[in-house]
């Protein structure tokens, strides 16, 4: 009986290693187009179809062809173009795509938290013009109607402090000096602290933020691990205020990615997703990407915000919207120099995805 159990159990286990073996290989064309398809069927399949490209890499050239399939079957989602990218950079190059040790993904990650928390400390005042692209639509279309465009002073303290101050709106300026119009005062959706608040926020230890390594990526041709993080309400206490007929302000959770450069171990990009919402708040889902890329400011580099990508879900009545807005980061110079308004400043242009 023992040896027939004995045969019995290494049967079993060279099937399931087996079987193991077939389900990691590559996925073929005809299986990721398939999975496109039933993607468009069923847009929640779009983290199985993710998880499936990073697990198993492809076996199949992403073409130009396949590119275009990929972005109107996923409407232009961004996660699945740069997870597709990703795996046919790993798939050209093996190497090159492989995932640290735990080990040395802890220390990256070690070196990543000094290196931006000593940057959120020598942070110099500034000024910066955001160039602000707002658009809405319903909710899980993402047929974004243009909403308005601003053009925003912003002046930034060491402190932390922020003030923002609008300069135009559709192309019309502001000529009244003694009318300081802030952000929230002009009404739709507004949002703060993509400077410094949301990095800080991850990386200080009373976040108490669990990481896990996920993927490799490239972002401007740096070299880039991915990390995915979590941080409960109690802990990252993040607001989000609805201003109108009735004030309302809900706390919650944080969740969300970063990319940590593997070269100098500072933050290139972060998403941010809220967690936790209360269940009879009016905003149901709040996200927002920032991109970071090198600035000089008084002869000195800093890596700062060049883009943000802000987004509200919310229920009017029996309708849910989604609101968007398009934030791009221009002319960062010396804490009191004069934020202008230039010619290109009310060009609408539609935001190319950073490679």
């Amino acid at each position: 009986m023992k040896k027939i159990i004995s045969i019995f159990l290494i049967l079993f286990s060279a099937n399931f290693i087996f079987a193991q073996a077939v389900q990691q290989k590559p996925l073929t064309q005809a299986e990721y187009v398939k999975m496109l398809y039933d993607l468009q069927k069923n847009p929640s399949k779009k983290d199985e179809l993710v998880e499936a490209i990073r697990k198993r890499g492809i076996a199949f050239e992403l073409t130009d062809g396949l590119r275009g399939l990929t972005a109107s079957k996923s409407r232009s989602d961004a996660d699945l173009r740069r997870t597709l990218d990703e795996a046919a950079r790993r798939k050209a190059n093996p190497e090159q795509g492989k995932l640290p040790s735990e080990k040395e993904s802890a220390e990256i990650l070690s070196k990543a938290r000094q290196a931006t928390l000593e940057a959120v400390e020598e942070m110099p005042d500034f000024v910066v013009k955001q160039q602000i692209a707002r658009s809405a639509a319903y909710a899980g279309t993402n047929n974004f109607r243009n909403l308005d465009r601003l053009v925003v002073a912003v002046s930034y303290r060491s402190e932390g402090r922020e003030e923002y101050r609008i300069l135009s709106r559709n192309g019309v300026l502001e000529t009244n000096p003694q009318l300081k119009q802030s952000y929230e005062e002009v009404g739709g959706t507004s949002s703060t602290g993509e400077f410094v608040t949301v990095l800080a926020k991850i990386f200080k230890p009373e976040s108490d933020t669990k990481f896990e390594l996920v993927d490799t990526d490239v972002i401007r041709s740096s070299r880039a691990l991915i990390y995915e993080y979590l941080i409960i309400r109690d802990k990252a206490k993040q607001v989000i205020t609805v201003a109108g007929a009735f004030n309302d302000t809900a706390i919650t959770g944080m969740k969300g990615r970063i990319w940590i450069d593997r070269e100098n171990f500072r933050v290139l990009r972060v998403e941010s997703k809220a967690t936790e919402i209360p269940d009879n708040f009016r905003i149901r889902s709040a996200s927002r990407t920032i991109d970071y890329d090198w600035v000089t400011i008084s002869d000195e580099k800093y890596l700062l915000p060049s883009l943000s990508d802000v987004r509200l879900t919310s229920k009017e009545d029996r309708q849910t919207f989604e609101t968007r807005n398009v934030i791009r980061f221009k002319e960062y110079q010396k804490y009191g120099s004069e934020v202008k308004i230039l010619d290109d400043d009310e060009e609408v242009q539609e935001e190319k995805p950073n490679r």
